[in-house]
C-alpha cells in the first residue's frame, strides 16, 4: 500500500497515527510514503513505513525546475511498485486529485482521499470534504478519520518516530562538550519557523530566555537549521550571550535527538514542535493564529496566543501586520508556561518508541 503526504516534515508526523492504522489493520501489509524531500527527512525515521521516496511534485510548494520528465519516472517507478491501494492525504485546502491522477496512470487500482468536488474515477474511495464548513478537525484527527473509512483503525493514536541510536550518540556528545550533560537542567528552544506569520518576535524570545536563565538557572540549547543562525545569535547576544546554538549543525535526526533528551521544548508552531509530541516530550507552543489544526498532539503541552479578530487567516504573512497573535504574548507568559510543565510529574505521555 502506499501512502501519499507531499508536504513537509511535520505534516508527514502528524499523519503517522493514520500511517499505523493501515499498517495494523492488515498484518504483514507492506506501507510505503511518497512524500517531499523535507516530509522524507522525517518519514525516514517512521518504523511503521517500510519505503521512503521522495518526489517534489509541480503542484507543491517549493517550485521545481519545469518540465514532465520527473513525473513520467515517478509513475514508472510506481507502476513497476506495484501497490494494490493508495491513500492520498491532504490538508483541507488542497486538492487530491493532482496526486490521485499520478497514481490512477500508475494502476493503482484503490484510491481514497477527502475531495470536494466530484473526482469520477479519479478516487475508488471518495470521501466528501467537508471542512471548514462543517468543522475544523486536528490534522491527526483528520487523516485518522480518512482511514477509518476504509476500516482502518489504530489502537495508539500517537504520534510515531524513532530516534536512531547514532544520533543520540552525537546529541549526548555535542550536550556534554556544550557543559550540558553535567544534570544542571537545560531548555532547548527553537526560535524559527518557515513561515513569517508564524515567528515569535526575536526580543521576545530573548527576554524569556533572559528570564528562564538568569532568574531560574535553566541554560538554553538553541535549535534551527543554517538559514536561522543569524536569528538564533541575536537571540542570544540579547539575552546576554545565554544559552548555546546548535543551528545549523544538527541534521534532522540529531534535532529529534536533541528533543528526545530534553525536558521541554519551547517553540513556536512549526515541525519541532510535532517532533516533540513524536517522542513524548512536553512542548510549550507558540501558536500564531493562522490555522486550528496544527497545535501539539497526545503530549503535554501549553499552548501560548493572544486571541485576535483575524484568527484563522491562513497566511504565511501577517495579512494585517501587527502580529498580534504573538507580539501580545507577554515572555513571563513562556516562562510561567515552562516552569509549570517542568514542575508536572506526573501526565506525560511516554513516546511511542523508545
Amino acid at each position: 500500500m502506499l501512502g501519499v503526504r507531499l508536504d513537509g516534515a511535520g505534516d508527514v508526523l502528524m499523519t503517522t497515527p493514520a500511517l499505523c492504522a493501515l499498517a495494523e489493520s492488515a498484518p504483514g501489509r507492506a506501507v510505503d510514503l511518497l512524500t517531499s524531500p523535507a516530509g522524507a527527512l522525517a518519514a525516514e525515521l517512521v518504523p511503521e513505513l517500510d519505503e521512503v521516496i521522495a518526489y517534489q511534485p509541480p503542484w507543491m510548494k517549493p517550485a521545481r525546475e519545469p518540465g514532465p520528465a520527473p513525473d513520467g519516472a515517478m509513475i514508472e517507478r510506481l507502476s513497476a511498485a506495484g501497490y494494490d491501494a493508495a491513500v492520498v492525504f491532504t490538508v483541507y485546502s488542497q486538492s487530491p486529485l493532482p496526486a490521485a491522477l499520478l497514481c490512477h496512470l500508475a494502476g493503482i487500482p484503490l484510491r481514497l482521499a477527502h475531495c470536494r468536488e466530484n473526482p469520477y474515477e479519479l478516487l475508488s474511495d471518495w470521501v466528501p470534504e467537508t471542512e471548514p464548513e462543517r468543522g475544523v478537525r486536528h490534522e491527526a484527527r483528520r487523516q485518522l478519520d480518512l482511514v477509518a473509512a476504509v476500516g482502518a483503525v489504530a489502537s495508539d493514536e500517537r504520534l510515531s518516530l524513532a530516534v536512531p541510536a547514532d544520533a543520540r550518540r552525537r546529541v549526548r556528545r555535542l550536550l556534554a562538550e556544550a557543559g550540558l550533560a553535567d544534570g544542571a537542567p537545560w531548555i532547548p528552544v527553537h526560535p524559527g519557523a518557515r513561515a513569517p506569520s508564524r515567528r515569535y518576535p526575536p526580543e521576545s524570545y530573548a527576554e524569556a530566555v533572559r528570564v528562564l536563565a538568569g532568574e531560574h538557572g535553566y541554560r538554553i540549547a538553541f535549535s534551527g537549521d543554517a538559514g536561522e543562525a543569524a536569528l538564533v545569535d541575536w537571540i542570544r547576544d540579547a539575552a546576554g550571550r545565554a544559552g548555546v546554538s546548535f543551528a545549523g549543525r544538527l541534521r534532522f535526526a540529531e534535532l529529534a535527538a536533541l528533543v528526545a533528551e530534553a525536558p521541554l521544548l519551547v517553540a513556536g508552531n512549526t515541525g519541532p514542535v510535532h517532533v516533540a509530541a513524536a517522542v513524548g516530550t512536553p512542548v510549550v507552543d507558540l501558536y500564531a493564529l493562522t490555522n486550528p489544526q496544527h497545535t501539539p498532539w497526545a503530549v503535554s503541552n501549553r499552548v501560548l496566543s493572544h486571541d485576535v479578530p483575524c484568527r484563522w487567516c491562513y497566511k504565511s504573512i501577517c495579512p494585517e501586520g501587527h502580529h498580534n497573535c504573538l507580539r501580545l504574548v507577554e515572555p513571563r507568559q513562556v516562562v510561567a508556561a515552562a516552569l509549570e510543565l517542568l514542575s508536572e510529574d506526573a501526565g506525560v505521555p511516554a513516546a511511542r518508541h523508545g
